[in-house]
């Protein structure tokens, strides 16, 4: 015996404590380092895309002269679809010179121009879809709430500044100190701006009328594609591979492919898609089916995988005591095994369905990068996605659609926190412990 004693620490003993300190210094300080890595994303984001959701507003009476929309006098509606956007905006300007002479602001030299460049373009056609909506406006004087244009409202936000306004040939610092006394006249405001999740998007002379309307329906109708058809499918294959399959090579080469194509990129599955729904099949591009169709590929095997992980948790002993009891097999699957496995299937599917929401190289190949204006009426009519519409409003040149890109992933960073909520709630609500 060597006559050391247990309880005193020797060297090696010291070397072993010391590296154990060491690995869980690395380890906190990595969980840290991913933390703060966190926490700078997700502020860095949601300081320049909170401004999206507010926008900037000028509010003062219109009258809708029947004499520049209405020279029929009948309000015959093919009449009035041909008074154009340019009517409509000289009209505005000309409400909101009436409205800053009313109310006694100072505003020297400026040119009814100079005004009209103060309101967005886009707010002479929101009044036109008024006037043709409701032809029995015309005549009467409304009051109507106009977007200011990108640059007054960049002017709020930080992005336009007196000295760069002085070098930018759309806006003056003249117009800027006037939006400054508009406001303090409480006819420019800044408020809340539902349209960013509702209006469609706009040209690139138009940042302050972008909208992500059409974008979360196109979402919404590619997912409802790849719920019905991956939820069922990827089901099927994985109770078949899990229970009725034969152990065979077959098999064996079916599940290494499965798995191989959880890893495949995603550009990949655009490439298919393009090659056989749209130049094969012939289906239309930018259409939500053939979006819903690609990422259905893309999904199966990333449900295909949790789901049989799930029906692999059920202990053997339920298929012993339902096959003892009489039942047969296909019994035991659906009446015992399947059931029991469904917490895990549902967190599973709904974690695909998040992946599958925040895919763009595929739909970028499908065409779905096109720019759509109407809302679509049906899968096979032209939509965006959201991922794509934060890609398109990156590419291009106004900061205000950098804004709307960031504003647009936090709306899809709350839809995929939302969908990974409700799966923690399904898989700990159902879940059982054996």
């Amino acid at each position: 015996m060597s006559g050391r004693s247990l309880f005193a620490k020797d060297a090696r003993t010291a070397a072993r404590n010391r590296a154990e300190r060491r690995f869980r210094a690395f380890g906190f300080s990595a969980i840290l380092l991913a933390l703060l890595a966190l926490v700078w994303l997700l502020v860095s984001i949601l300081t320049a895309g909170a401004p999206a959701f507010r926008q900037t507003f000028l509010t003062f009476p219109v009258t809708l002269e029947a004499k520049l929309l209405d020279k029929s006098g009948i309000a015959d509606p093919a009449a009035l679809s041909k008074v154009t956007t340019t009517t409509y905006g000289k009209l505005l300007a000309k409400a909101l010179e009436a409205e800053i002479a009313a109310r006694g602001i100072e505003a020297g030299d400026m040119k009814s121009k100079d005004f009209a460049k103060m309101l967005s373009e886009e707010s002479a056609a929101t009044l036109r879809n008024m006037v043709l909506a409701d032809p029995s406006l015309i005549g009467q004087t409304i009051t109507f709430r106009a977007l200011a244009s990108g640059r007054i409202d960049g002017y709020y936000k930080g992005r336009v500044t007196m000295e760069s306004a002085a070098l930018d040939k759309n806006v003056s610092p003249a117009q800027l100190a006037l939006a400054e006394r508009l406001k303090e006249a409480g006819v420019l405001t800044i408020t809340f701006n539902p349209g960013f999740l509702t209006m469609p998007d706009a040209s690139d002379k138009r940042p302050e009328a972008a909208g992500l309307g059409i974008a979360i329906v196109g979402s919404f109708l590619m997912m409802a594609v790849v719920l019905v058809l991956s939820l069922p499918i990827g089901v099927a294959a994985s109770v078949y591979l899990e229970e009725f399959a034969p152990r065979n090579r077959w098999t064996d080469l079916i599940e290494v492919n499965i798995a191989n194509l959880a890893a495949v990129p995603s550009i990949v599955y655009g490439i298919l898609g393009l090659a056989i729904f749209i130049n094969f099949a012939g289906l239309p591009q930018s259409a939500p089916i053939v979006g819903g169709l690609v990422l259905t590929l893309m999904t199966l095997p990333r449900i295909i995988i949790p789901t049989r992980a799930a029906l692999k948790a059920v202990p053997p002993s339920i298929r012993d005591a339902a096959l003892g009891v009489g039942a047969s097999k296909l019994q035991t699957v659906f009446h015992h095994v399947l059931p029991l496995a469904m917490p895990g299937i549902l967190t599973g599917m709904i974690i695909g369905l998040a992946q599958a929401l925040g895919e763009t190289a595929p739909l970028l190949l499908i065409g779905m990068v096109a720019f759509v204006r109407d809302f679509p009426g049906g899968f096979f009519d032209p939509a965006a996605a959201l991922p794509v519409q934060v890609y398109n409003w990156t590419t291009r040149g106004d900061p205000g659609f950098v804004e709307r890109a960031s504003g647009a992933i936090i709306v899809l960073l709350a839809f995929l926190i939302l969908m990974n909520a409700v799966a923690i709630f399904l898989r700990r609500k159902f879940e059982r412990r054996w």
